[in-house]
């Protein structure tokens, strides 16, 4: 008599997602605000994975509040981190209280706003770095980065949202990934190019450095997250490419493991 054998659960690290909570405070982001997605929510989604772990990052339309992802982390538990929007005069004693409560790095929304004004990230990414030893990321079109390249390639480290979004900024974002930035496998829904493509010569071009991330609740992309986009990177990179993509680059930025 045949069993059918359990499959086993694909292991990620989830390099992006946003929780959006009842009880704290929601800004109107020309004019959207958000449904809710709550840490259950976001767990029964991803039930059919290995989860080991992930970064909560804040959208625009929160802007610099941190106590909704103080209780997100409380909730999800070990191996979850969060990336927030920080202004540049926020105090030390603010920052190395942040770190203690699961924070690893600031972004810097230059698709939405809601972050701080991207003229300072140079200042504050060497002093968060080294304070609290967190790295900057940016959600940013991939045809605004050539202003803003020489200053990414002196940060200590930086990561891309969303392959870039435009494929018409596509060559200037792998020159970057090659010098070492940090690209994020993310949002395939809100791209206008084959993110198969992409993600081949991302992963060519710094093989360490490609992450991927769910960016659930997918809010304002055209098409939300699919489990065909860890399917398409499984089928792209094979078993010990995608390992790279799906956890182990992820959890070597955000929790400085191997």
């Amino acid at each position: 008599m045949q069993t059918n054998m359990p499959t086993e659960k694909v292991k990620i690290f989830d390099s992006h997602f946003h929780i959006i909570s009842p009880g704290f405070p929601l800004y109107p982001n020309d004019g959207f605000t958000p449904d809710f997605f709550t840490t259950s929510d976001y767990l029964s989604r991803l039930k059919d994975y290995e989860l080991i772990g992930g970064a909560v990052v804040s959208g625009s339309f929160q802007k610099q509040d941190n106590t909704y992802l103080r209780d997100a982390l409380a909730k999800l538990g070990k191996n979850f981190v969060g990336v927030i929007q920080l202004l540049a005069d926020t105090d030390d004693e603010t920052i190395l209280a942040l770190s203690t409560s699961g924070v690893r790095a600031v972004r810097f929304n230059l698709k939405r706003g809601g972050s701080e004004d991207v003229a300072k990230i140079k200042n504050l990414a060497q002093r968060i770095y080294e304070l609290a030893g967190w790295h900057v990321e940016l959600y940013v079109d991939s045809t605004q980065l050539e202003p803003l390249a020489p200053t990414l390639l002196a940060l200590p480290c930086v990561s891309i949202d969303h392959l870039g979004l435009s494929k018409s900024g596509l060559g200037l974002l792998l020159s970057l990934a090659e010098k070492g930035v940090k690209v994020k496998a993310t949002g395939f829904g809100r791209l206008d190019f084959d993110p198969a493509t992409a993600i081949t010569d991302f992963y060519k071009a710094n093989p360490d450095g490609l992450m991927f991330g769910s960016d659930l609740p997918s809010t304002r992309a055209p098409r939300p997250f699919r489990d065909k986009d860890v399917t398409l990177i499984q089928e792209t990179l094979g078993e010990p490419g995608a390992n790279k993509v799906l956890w182990k680059n992820a959890q070597a930025l955000y929790l400085h493991r191997n």
